[in-house]
């Protein structure tokens, strides 16, 4: 699948939106990469998938597929179809990363990590430590879209997309400055911290 290709199914789904937006890494952006509007079309998502499990190194041994809540749930499932494997997802639980739902993951098993977007990975570095404290060995990352800029895991990564879009810390952000309303569409703050 050519960069084209994605773009396109990026266009389609609407997943690409212009505003004023607090990211679930709590930096300020013009742009936010709302995947769930991908996640709409079930076709779109396993395609992507698909096109991950493709772009991962021939022969890497993958016993488990994990992902973060809410964003990567989605998509994780999808690919962990395409590699015919288990799936498991993490969420918060008292504002830390967890396994629920009596999921496991078994010492040794070699895990590929999936997110939707990861613009520093901060969910995807947690969901690492998690694994890693089970026992696991986090073989790679994979995603649909990378914003570009430093990333907070070292994992082998395989996005299938950059986008590169602005992020700011909230003390720079322009458009607080000029009073402009945030949106927080991201899964990670609660109506509470929007406000």
């Amino acid at each position: 699948m050519e960069r084209e290709e994605i773009l396109g199914i990026l266009e389609e789904t609407g997943t690409v939106r212009k505003g004023h937006f607090q990211l679930t890494s709590g930096r300020h952006s013009d742009t936010y990469l709302q995947c769930a509007r991908i996640q709409e079309r079930p076709v779109f998502n396993s395609r992507l998938a698909a096109e991950a499990v493709k772009r991962l190194p021939q022969g890497m041994r993958i016993d488990l597929v994990a992902a973060p809540a809410v964003g990567g749930i989605v998509f994780g499932y999808a690919v962990a179809e395409a590699l015919e494997t288990r799936f498991i997802w993490s969420e918060r639980v008292d504002g830390a990363m967890a396994f629920r739902r009596s999921f496991e993951v078994n010492p040794g098993e070699n895990v590929l990590v999936c997110e939707d977007v990861v613009t520093t990975g901060g969910s995807v570095q947690e969901l690492v430590e998690l694994v890693e404290n089970a026992g696991g060995v986090v073989v790679a990352v994979a995603s649909m879209i990378y914003r570009g800029g430093a990333r907070k895991f070292t994992a082998p990564y395989y996005p299938l997309i950059e986008l590169t879009a602005p992020s700011w810390d909230p003390a720079d952000c322009e458009l607080c400055k000029q009073g402009a309303p945030i949106d927080s569409p991201g899964s990670h703050f609660t109506n509470a911290q929007r406000a």
